[in-house]
């Protein structure tokens, strides 16, 4: 694979670069967040290791603004930042994966190896004349912007990768809500009907279906 390493102190870059090439990749190096943003925008790779504290530009901000130019390529996050907020940050800012410092090279090379399996994601989702794009974090339909609170935009996600699909309460509780425990709310009832406001009103057809005793699904009306 094509790697892009973009890692400021010099130590930590050398013993990753050393590696990866041990491993048979061809590594890019560089220590600057605005390098970075040139590098990755105008060539193609199969893997960028962004460390979040850079100079210039720090890593959040160099995977959004690559993002936002369009680029799909996975991104392993490097940082000594190890808390759950640190970590969903670097995620919802376009990451794919999060290795906390120190780390094991073993632990690099396998998820290195992971994300250059997986194959290029759509960054748009559509059903019927609704659409919600993964880069942008933007939702429209029938060209009409629809504007989404972050939890609102993450269930609607989750329905429309299950299109068609019954998904069940406990469903969306594990996967928008990172609850693996039923907390005894209306939380997924109170956010879903908030979220059909914005979807179905004013519009011709209703997407989002409820289904007694099941669940929701998005699906285009026969």
């Amino acid at each position: 694979m094509k790697i892009l390493l973009i890692e400021d102190d010099a130590e930590t870059a050398a013993y990753i670069v050393d590696g990866l090439r041990g491993q048979g990749h061809a590594i890019d190096h560089v220590a600057d967040g605005h390098q970075a943003v040139s590098a990755a925008s105008g060539h193609p790779y199969d893997v960028l290791i962004v460390d979040r504290m850079l100079p210039g530009l720090d890593g959040l901000s160099v995977v959004k603004r690559v993002r936002d130019a369009g680029v799909k390529t996975p991104v392993l996050f490097l940082s000594a930042l190890g808390g759950l907020d640190d970590r969903v940050t670097g995620l919802e800012s376009g990451g794919d994966d999060y290795l906390v410092k120190p780390f094991a090279f073993p632990e690099l090379n396998a998820r290195v190896n992971a994300l250059g399996r997986r194959p290029a994601e759509d960054t748009v989702l559509r059903v019927g004349d609704l659409e919600l794009n993964l880069l942008t974090r933007t939702v429209t339909r029938a060209g009409r912007a629809i504007d989404l609170q972050q939890r609102e935009f993450r269930l609607l996600e989750y329905l429309m990768r299950h299109v068609g699909r019954v998904v069940t309460r406990t469903m969306l509780l594990e996967h928008v809500w990172d609850f693996h425990f039923d907390p005894q709310t209306t939380v997924v009832e109170t956010h879903m009907s908030r979220l059909r406001a914005k979807i179905d009103k004013d519009f011709g057809a209703e997407l989002i279906q409820t289904l007694r005793g099941q669940g929701y699904s998005i699906r285009v009306p026969s």
